[in-house]
């Protein structure tokens, strides 16, 4: 018989699992304060035999290295995420025997980033959970913008891709058991669903209920595009020292969360619950627009014959197709961050940037500010427009709508 045992950070949206039989069992996506695991473990009586991560993490510090110099167990991470400590790299089909009867089954999961990867438990030869990080949770989606920008919209297709092949793999039985997406900094809103979503789960489940199913494709991307919000500043530190293994040090409570959030040595830390708002709210650094923000009348006066700008639409072509402004100009956000230079649009004017609710023109409007043009971006977007009474027209020139 196998077992799992969930080691939850509350707050921080991660969950760390304990997995396997009578006298052996792996870590799943470790927590920095490893004394949880290793006690889950003492109190199991098994030995660890491998530590895993599905990827490496932005928005924690992970434990795994630490824990595996602590109990000689192999420290595995997927081959393509550029880890530099001492490691196992993992590829898809990989297998790992976690005694006799127990095997963890690697398989490439991209999506909430490029090296992704998911591990199946298989008992006698049959999966009966599947470890899925942040390409399968449960409730809000793993982010697919945490990488780099150019590669948002590809891993957006990559990670509906990859629940798909977990899906069409694993029988509808098998357990889901994600390590994101339970309110943390690293998921997307799925709507109707509230971010603290945690309760069990299986493939049959997620099947029926998760976004990746019940919609096509190119849906799926635009309302996962639509729901990204800032990224805290200290993402852009967690995954440089993950990739290295972060530097021992002392954990003991109530230090033990803080630092697993960031790097708190020599500083102030204040613990928050989850997502952006508490971090923001609590005084942690978040990640906000280099570019100044204006309001829907504005972004109409500008716009309009006697401003010049021009107002620069960066939703899906379906949402377009639906409703936008007149006199618009048509760059979804996908297409804009993969080009190189300035669109010939804005080249020489104002770009006025919006999106549907006021989250992709943030980046819209920073990625062209980067490249030297003049952007500002819609609060609000397209959104606030039609509220305020904009004229707002389909893709005939009738009167449109907005999503």
């Amino acid at each position: 018989m196998f077992f799992v045992d969930t080691i939850e950070t509350e707050g921080l949206g991660n969950r760390c699992h304990l997995a396997g039989g009578a006298e052996h069992a792996v870590a799943v996506d470790p927590p920095r304060d490893v004394d949880r695991v290793l006690a889950a473990a003492a109190a199991r009586g098994v030995r660890l035999t491998h530590v895993l991560e599905t990827h490496l993490h932005d928005d924690h510090l992970t434990g795994g290295p630490r824990l595996a110099r602590l109990t000689g167990a192999a420290y595995l991470v997927p081959a393509g995420a550029g880890a530099s400590c001492p490691h196992v790299p993992v590829h898809d089909g990989d297998r790992v025997h976690v005694g006799a009867a127990l095997t963890l089954r690697a398989l490439a999961t991209p999506g909430h980033t490029p090296h992704h990867t998911a591990y199946v438990l298989e008992e006698s030869g049959t999966p009966v959970a599947a470890f899925t990080g942040g390409s399968l949770p449960i409730g809000p989606v793993g982010r697919p913008d945490l990488v780099e920008p150019r590669l948002t919209e590809r891993l957006a297709r990559d990670r509906y891709a990859s629940a798909h092949r977990l899906a069409a793999e694993l029988p509808d039985g098998t357990a889901v058991l994600p390590t994101h997406g339970f309110g943390g900094c690293s998921a997307s809103a799925r709507p109707g669903l509230a971010a603290g979503t945690a309760g069990p789960s299986t493939v049959g489940a997620e099947k029926s209920a998760g976004d990746a199913f019940a919609k096509d494709a190119d849906t799926f991307v635009a309302d996962l595009l639509a729901g990204l919000d800032d990224i805290p500043a200290h993402y852009a530190r967690t995954a440089p020292r993950d990739a290295a293994g972060p530097a021992p040090d002392d954990l003991a409570p109530p230090a033990a969360v803080a630092a697993s959030l960031l790097d708190a040595a020599g500083r102030e830390v204040v613990l928050v619950d989850d997502a952006f708002d508490a971090a923001a709210g609590a005084g942690l650094p978040v990640a906000r627009p280099a570019c100044a923000r204006v309001s829907v009348r504005q972004a109409h006066a500008r716009t309009g014959p006697r401003g010049g700008a021009v107002l620069l639409d960066v939703r899906e072509e379906d949402e377009w197709r639906a409703g936008h402004a007149p006199g618009a100009v048509h760059l979804p956000l996908s297409v804009l961050l993969a080009a190189d230079g300035v669109p010939e649009a804005v080249r020489d004017r104002e770009a006025v940037v919006v999106c549907r609710s006021g989250q992709r023109s943030q980046k819209g409007a920073r990625a062209l500010a980067e490249r030297g043009a003049r952007a500002v971006d819609v609060e609000g977007g397209m959104r606030a427009w039609a509220r305020a009474g904009h004229p707002v027209v389909d893709e005939h020139g009738n009167r449109g709508t907005i999503a």
